[in-house]
């Protein structure tokens, strides 16, 4: 059986992306987020997106050019601390912005690649976070239903990938890139270095490429995009 090689230019891969489209884009901090992909799809200029991820960033980093650039018009996220833009942007209410726990975020996802409708919490029971949310009663507990999340794309930034898509995520960047790239319809993934189909081992796989649409090598960018992971 022949396996398909899936690298291809970023820009290439970003131009799937329409506006109005809903975007997971991993990364826990710093490590797993796809910087360069970012920048392209800043380029691509693809406009009223739904941006699902763990954090804002820093002010000058990652989807903060994303919102400086006027693309999101909606955030999922577990904080904006970090990022004074994206807190002026919500108190101004340029963009919308929905708060989750961080574990029911990631939990949410895995939902969505799982095939999972909703999950059920008592996390945020009577506080701001169950605002408009459904509640069901289980032997006497009370749930918020939190709905399951899928995406349009995942942008996702991984250590090592083969052709084929396999992917191996360094440290934290495997929080939550694994459960995007099984919860989104194209999964677009970044890869520090790119390697022949057979030469990560079956263990060290993290990521199976059957969930990998398109894998761009960073050496292939300019300078610009240029992030250190670690």
């Amino acid at each position: 059986m022949r396996f398909p090689d899936k690298t291809c230019a970023m820009d290439a891969a970003i131009g799937r992306i329409k506006d109005g489209d809903t975007v997971m884009i991993g990364g826990f901090g710093v490590p797993g987020t796809p910087m360069t992909l970012i920048h392209a799809l800043v380029a691509h200029g693809a406009s009223n997106l739904t941006v699902i991820k763990n954090d804002a960033n820093e002010p000058g980093m990652g989807i903060d050019h994303l919102l400086q650039s006027g693309q999101v018009k909606r955030l999922i996220t577990t904080h904006l601390g970090l990022n004074i833009h994206a807190i002026e942007l919500m108190n101004t209410g340029e963009i919308e912005v929905e708060f989750t726990a961080q574990g029911i975020l990631a939990e949410r996802i895995r939902a969505g690649g799982a095939g999972i409708g909703a999950i059920l919490s008592d996390i945020g029971i009577g506080t701001e976070l169950a605002a408009g949310k459904q509640v069901v009663e289980m032997a006497g507990v009370s749930y918020l239903v939190e709905p399951a999340l899928r995406a349009d794309v995942a942008l996702i930034h991984a250590d090592r990938a083969d052709t084929f898509g396999n992917l191996a995520f360094a440290a934290t960047a495997r929080n939550f890139n694994p459960l995007m790239a099984m919860a989104a319809d194209c999964v677009i993934a970044e890869a520090e270095s790119i390697v022949p189909l057979g030469a990560i081992a079956p263990d060290d796989v993290h990521t199976a490429g059957v969930f990998v649409d398109h894998v761009t090598p960073l050496a292939e960018l300019s300078k610009e995009y240029a992030v250190v992971q670690r």
